[in-house]
């Protein structure tokens, strides 16, 4: 599955091509602030690598977000994720400073949780969230993922929320 549309975006599979939006997505601090920090350009290069060996493998992985005129709006996807130990299944979606406040994550997440539990057929998702971010937490309730516990990931004290279908 390459490509996929919501009302307003275009979903794309990752590809090389896509390495200058990242860099510039994950420069920004405030866009980075609960995702681990700001990656330099070297690190968003091999973040890109490793993602697109998560397609290679898995079949499915992140695609870049684009609005109706081309603009890059983000990226967002299915992940593996090792969270307590336990090889989960997360939905991610990271946009642009310049597209918050539009409900543009609700509609991602919508799509991803039918892409996910319909189309691939997999058992549950989860939202894996910092626990200091209210807007991403409101996201992922308002599409019925249900909180199910704290942990702590990678150092930071995260919330784990789930859906099944």
């Amino acid at each position: 599955m390459d490509h996929f549309r919501t009302q307003r975006l275009t979903a794309e599979k990752l590809r090389e091509d896509h390495l200058a939006d990242l860099v510039a997505l994950h420069l920004d601090a405030d866009v980075s602030r609960y995702l681990g920090g700001v990656r330099s350009a070297e690190a968003t290069r091999t973040y890109l690598a490793v993602n697109m060996a998560h397609w290679d493998q898995h079949g499915f992985g992140l695609w870049v977000l684009r609005t109706a005129d081309g603009s890059f709006a983000g990226r967002a996807g299915l992940r593996h994720i090792i969270v307590d130990d336990i090889d989960e299944i997360e939905i991610a979606y990271t946009f642009k400073r310049e597209f918050w406040g539009q409900r543009l994550a609700g509609e991602i997440a919508s799509a991803l949780t039918d892409i996910g539990l319909a189309k691939f057929e997999l058992p549950s998702l989860i939202g894996l969230v910092h626990v200091g971010h209210g807007a991403s937490r409101r996201v992922l309730e308002k599409s019925n993922y249900i909180l199910e516990k704290s942990t702590t990931h990678r150092g930071e004290d995260v919330v784990i929320y789930r859906i099944r279908p």
